[in-house]
């Protein structure tokens, strides 16, 4: 999975959205008319309510930080969409039995860089810059190497570029944040550099054991599925899967859980 994902990347007909993918969360959050509390979850507790009549109900009290402190609720269900790990939703999960096991999930750091300017063509062995009409450089692993990959990044509205236009706006991925030195040995000259530093995907190391989805009776694990491969698409489907398991084992539809083949009732579905 892990292969075919990242090729996704480099295949025709990408789509993205105007002001950023991150406008597809707020959207679905608008649209389910969610209530969303700015905060850090800190810890996770099973807590059991008792009832006048019939059996006590068990909850969870869910406490967070705020820009007014330390607060909390409960919930009848959690379902954590962040990675679990000590730099990334460090989560602390109190008097669970058996106790919620540790999940060591190092990420991998890439570094963004954005460049306003004219691309070194000599640098990828053109000594004619006008014979140079590449929109997207792939490496492979070289340690001599200080880039991953460089594309171009053209407007989500208007005209592509001009591929003999010099002038570009370039997204480079690299392990490090480059340096003065190395982004003179890219660009031939650049006006405008902006830098981003991020926890891209998980160290691989197959074979990869996945984490459970459902990590108490009501809890659910969303992120387990980055160990397979990490795209905001495969959060997506793990995503409905994690309702729909939710739902239905709250309302006990055992029956609709796991069925078998289900893969050719859905194969058309993704």
């Amino acid at each position: 999975i892990l292969g075919a994902v990242s090729l996704a990347g480099v295949e025709s007909g990408l789509w993205s959205v105007k002001g950023g993918n991150k406008l597809v969360c707020t959207g679905l959050l608008y649209a389910s008319k969610a209530e969303v509390i700015p905060g850090t979850v800190v810890s996770i507790e099973p807590k059991i309510r008792p009832r006048l009549t019939g059996d006590p109900v068990k909850l969870y009290q869910v406490m967070y930080n705020t820009t007014s402190g330390l607060t909390g609720d409960t919930y009848d269900i959690v379902v954590i969409a962040a990675p679990l790990g000590h730099k990334m939703a460090d989560i602390t999960f109190k008097n669970f039995t058996p106790p919620i096991p540790e999940f060591p999930n190092p990420y991998h750091q890439t570094v963004t860089t954005l460049v306003h300017g004219r691309l070194n063509a000599s640098f990828f062995g053109y000594r004619d810059p006008s014979a140079f009409h590449l929109g997207a450089i792939f490496t492979t692993e070289n340690p001599k190497l200080f880039v991953s990959s460089l594309g171009v990044v053209s407007p989500v509205e208007g005209a592509e570029r001009n591929p003999s236009s010099p002038l570009a706006v370039w997204k480079v991925f690299s392990q490090e944040e480059l340096s003065k030195e190395q982004l003179r040995s890219l660009f031939s000259s650049y006006d405008s550099v902006r830098v981003k530093k991020w926890l891209a995907y998980p160290h691989y190391s197959p074979p990869e054991k996945l984490p459970p989805v459902i990590l108490h009776d009501d809890i659910y694990y969303l992120n387990g599925v980055e160990r397979a491969a990490s795209a905001m698409e495969m959060s997506a489907i793990a995503a409905k899967n994690a309702a729909l398991l939710a739902y239905h084992r709250w309302y006990g539809n055992t029956h609709l859980i796991d069925q078998e083949d289900l893969h050719e009732k859905l194969k058309t579905e993704l």
